[in-house]
């Protein structure tokens, strides 16, 4: 069970929810491969070189398994923080949560909504992700990058504005 399972209010639904887009994690995977097949290659030249049993071997299979550390490292630590980031609209807010160690929420009603801003670059178009600000009746802008289909989360939380101030239909009973 997630941040926003735990936080609704009784009677809230969510409706649509997104996060980080796997973009997000591209570049420290390519770094992490690097550095795990650099701490490969150390390890080879260590193996290669045990004959020798020298301090040199020692030296390579030391820099190899730190290699080897740092890219599972950087790689684990992408994958953690694209799960961490979560995003929702419900019939009644907008919740955002980021971080791993230490957390970010942003928890905006819809009537306090007062601008969604979606920047998308060229690849993010073709790709489906974009930089979300979010900007509250009287806040700062809040930006939320490389969010997996913004113009769908966009949309959401403008259907459900349009929703909530929507007048009651005739011969509909309203409810508190």
């Amino acid at each position: 069970m997630g941040y926003i399972e735990k936080n609704l209010i009784s009677g809230e639904k969510v409706l649509y929810r997104t996060r980080l887009h796997s973009v997000a994690v591209l570049f420290p995977l390519l770094t992490g491969v690097l550095l795990m097949g650099g701490g490969f290659v150390c390890l080879y030249v260590s193996m290669a070189n045990r004959t020798a049993s020298t301090a040199d071997s020692k030296l390579w299979a030391i820099a190899g398994l730190a290699l080897i550390i740092l890219g599972a490292i950087t790689v684990t630590t992408a994958i953690l923080k694209r799960n961490a980031t979560e995003m929702a609209v419900t019939n009644r807010r907008v919740l955002i949560k980021t971080g791993i160690t230490s957390r970010r929420t942003i928890e905006l009603l819809l009537s306090r909504v007062e601008s969604i801003v979606v920047e998308e670059p060229f690849f993010g178009r073709m790709l489906g992700y974009g930089t979300v600000i979010v900007r509250g009746t009287g806040g700062t802008p809040e930006p939320f990058p490389l969010i997996a289909r913004p113009m769908e989360f966009r949309r959401h939380v403008q259907e459900q504005i349009e929703a909530a101030q929507a007048p009651p239909r005739p011969g509909g009973t309203t409810s508190a």
